[in-house]
């Protein structure tokens, strides 16, 4: 069992950025995919960010892509997304996400409770 837990959000500009990080407790993150997704008021969750569980390997989500950095530290037991350049469109609740199997087609089964992210155009 993986305890998450999400910190860093809130309010930002449009081209700030801002810092999340997740925590793992209860359990090792060296051991899983981990992703970051959000979900905006009426849209679908989407992946923003995943590292491979030794961090070899990332993806991004288009719209993200240049602007946001996933990355972690195993002995620290965090992931972090640094966002850059933000934009209105960004604002949603951002989740941390622990999965396995193949990475490009990671299942994701431990979830944090979230943290709000607001960019004010």
């Amino acid at each position: 069992q993986v305890q998450l837990v999400e910190s860093g959000g809130g309010l930002a500009q449009a081209g700030g950025s801002l810092r999340l990080s997740c925590a793992g407790s209860e359990g090792s993150l060296r051991n899983y995919h981990m992703g970051w997704f959000r979900q905006a008021p009426g849209k679908e969750r989407e992946l923003v960010a995943a590292s491979s569980w030794s961090g070899s390997s990332t993806s991004y989500g288009d719209s993200v892509k240049g602007r946001f950095t996933i990355s972690r530290d195993n002995a620290k037991n965090t992931v972090t997304l640094q966002m850059n350049s933000l934009r209105p469109e960004d604002t949603a609740v951002y989740y941390c996400a622990a999965g396995g199997g193949t990475f490009m087609t990671a299942r994701y089964f431990y979830w944090g409770q979230g943290t709000q992210v607001t960019v004010s155009s």
